[in-house]
């Protein structure tokens, strides 16, 4: 297969977009001849057939499609580019795109997120939120820088990414006061019958928080299940239920709801991870990010932050 040109792609992909060789040509300036020929110069350097005829149109081949795929990312990462240096002179803010997995307790992204925002150069933080599966897709093709997710990136994406982990630890349950002063027992013993806020399916320590119950022969009376932890911690604020946090927030989310300890586990761990297209950090923001969750806010050693085997 010949080294792709990409003078030749690109006339495939105004041929794809519109709709067929005449009206490419009028785009393009170009005799509907040159066009076509150049298509075949595409065709014979990636040994694939790109269209078929079906009457008086063309139609993507399979491969055809596959590349056409290819191609929308890599012109639309151009037209950003000529955007953005449009847009976004060399003295402005470097910009760090960050997605946050909505499943992420809030005070957690904003510790591990406050160090990037302590750098020399300083950066133009753009955070968005969503599920994992949808943040992933767009750190692939490159709009975002990267991930903070409870979990690694999980094998069934064919993207190439690697997932670092920033830090671990246990959990711990707070109630309102009024509701704390009415399970006062042994932990982990009063979680018994009492009223419990769980996190939604999504959350990777769902099913380790139940099964260890489970294991405890523990029967909470769950009255709410919530996908985003702010709105559950807000639940536990105003003494609807018992909420688990990660132990190493545990101090802020208590200044934040006013809550009570009851008690705390180990045996049940939760985990977060940046996930970046990189297998070693170099972004400044990230490394920030990295070095800042290992030695503050979860003391990890530093042989304990290693990527996990990439997602291919």
């Amino acid at each position: 297969m010949s080294a792709l040109n990409y003078k030749h792609l690109h006339y495939f992909w105004v041929v794809a977009k519109a709709g067929g060789v005449g009206k490419a040509a009028e785009r393009l300036h170009l005799t509907p001849q040159s066009i076509s020929g150049q298509l075949g110069v595409l065709e014979e350097a990636l040994a694939t057939q790109l269209f078929r005829r079906s009457g008086r149109t063309l139609e993507l081949t399979e491969a055809g499609r596959l590349v056409l795929g290819y191609a929308e990312e890599i012109f639309v990462l151009g037209e950003e580019l000529q955007e953005a240096l449009r847009h976004h002179p060399a003295s402005r803010s470097m910009q760090f795109r960050v997605g946050i997995a909505d499943v992420v307790p809030k005070s957690v992204a904003y510790r591990l997120l406050e160090p990037a925002m302590r750098i020399e150069e300083k950066p133009r933080l753009l955070c968005r939120e969503g599920r994992l599966d949808s943040l992933l897709g767009e750190l692939a093709v490159h709009l975002l820088d990267l991930v903070i997710a409870d979990r690694p990136m999980p094998s069934k994406f064919n993207v190439r990414g690697f997932s670092h982990l920033l830090g671990e630890c246990g959990l711990t349950f707070l109630a309102a006061p009024a509701l704390a002063a009415a399970y006062d027992g042994r932990f982990p013993q009063l979680l018994d019958s009492a009223p419990l806020l769980l996190p939604g399916e999504d959350a990777a320590v769902r099913p380790k928080l139940v099964r260890w119950l489970d294991e405890q022969r523990i029967r909470p009376r769950i009255v709410g299940e919530f996908d985003d932890s702010a709105l559950l911690n807000a639940f536990g604020k105003e003494g609807v239920g018992i909420y688990a946090v990660p132990s190493a927030i545990t101090h802020l989310v208590q200044q934040q709801s006013g809550g009570m300890i009851l008690g705390h586990t180990n045996a049940v761990i939760e985990q977060f991870y940046a996930i970046s297209t990189e297998r070693r950090l170099t972004h400044p923001a990230v490394l920030a990010i990295s070095n800042a969750a290992r030695q503050e806010m979860f003391g990890l050693s530093a042989t304990d932050i290693l990527p996990e085997r990439p997602q291919t």
